[in-house]
């Protein structure tokens, strides 16, 4: 588990109710991910244009990456030396290429993972220099910007997310 960490204060990655989440750029397509695990902390990569960190908690030892609403992905857990506390820098490239677009074919954002054992820290901005995650910074923690053109309840889209919103307010 992570605290609770919204993702308007680094801009690039969450942790809400045990659940770690990284805002990418595009609406819906594929995105490269590399996942690497360390003993002890290492440095961050060189060439990426967001680079954010945050402390979390494995309970069960095991944190697989998932995109959202779909099964895991064949990589490996971030929890690589079982249960206890870890801190994952999360860094990102080619956000502002397609942001919010509805579909996108090709792969036009990367990401590296790198998780680590080490005890809780505070949540740190390593590097934040692309346009989209300034924009997650500056809204205030209590907003919720949606811009999606497929919300309406006539597309899958839609009626899922009227679906878990429905099921968050209890009805």
């Amino acid at each position: 588990m992570a605290d609770n960490l919204d993702a308007s204060h680094n801009g690039l990655v969450s942790a809400i109710d045990g659940a770690i989440e990284v805002s990418t750029g595009i609406h819906t397509g594929n995105v490269q991910v590399t996942v690497e695990l360390h003993a002890v902390k290492p440095e961050p990569a060189a060439d990426w244009e967001e680079i954010a960190e945050i402390s979390w908690q494995s309970p069960s030892g095991e944190v697989l990456v998932a995109p959202l609403m779909d099964d895991p992905v064949d990589l490996p857990s971030l929890a690589s030396q079982g249960s206890g506390p870890y801190r994952l820098r999360v860094h990102a490239r080619g956000r502002d290429t397609a942001v919010d677009a509805a579909v996108v074919d090709e792969v036009v954002e990367s990401y590296l993972l790198q998780s680590w054992p080490a005890a809780q820290q505070d949540a740190l901005l390593v590097r934040a220099s692309d346009t989209y995650g300034a924009q997650l910074r500056a809204q205030d923690a209590d907003d919720t910007i949606v811009i999606d053109h497929e919300d309406s309840r006539d597309t899958q889209t839609g009626r899922e997310r009227d679906i878990l919103r429905r099921a968050e307010r209890g009805h």
